[in-house]
């Protein structure tokens, strides 16, 4: 008797794609742990700022989620989270260095994100490049 198996599965996400995921996952946790100790500790001596690593690390932990769960919807979702992102880190990254007065307390994307090596300005490009090489594999 012949045991019928099933053909083996692919990972969902591999190569590229679990990097990614692995780099916004540590953002993830690393924004959300800095802007807990900003905004609890220190809110009032910079809430500008504080409140924007707040956004950044509700931005990364959805992008995470939505890189991850399957589906069209989650795939918009990534879209539109890491377009959200990069515009934000573009903009508050402008503003860092046109009215540093705002940011004399760094928030996560200010200067680009040069407190996190400049990933933050980086990561959403490579994020749209990997999500347009999914199209059409989204559900």
């Amino acid at each position: 008797m012949q045991e019928i198996t099933s053909p083996p599965r692919r990972p969902r996400i591999s190569g590229i794609g679990r990097v990614l995921v692995v780099v916004y996952g540590i953002l993830a946790l690393g924004a959300t742990g800095r802007s807990f100790v900003q905004v609890v500790g220190k809110f009032h001596e910079a809430p500008i700022a504080y409140s924007l690593s707040a956004v950044a690390a509700v931005v990364y932990i959805v992008a995470t989620v939505a890189l991850i769960a399957p589906g069209p919807v989650w795939y918009r979702v990534a879209w539109i989270t890491i377009t959200f992102e990069l515009v934000g880190v573009l903009t508050v990254g402008t503003l860092s260095l046109t009215h540093p007065d705002l940011f004399a307390h760094p928030s996560v994307w200010s200067f680009f994100g040069i407190g996190y090596l400049f990933i933050p300005v980086v990561l959403p490009v490579l994020g749209m490049i990997w999500l347009r090489s999914r199209r059409g594999l989204s559900s």
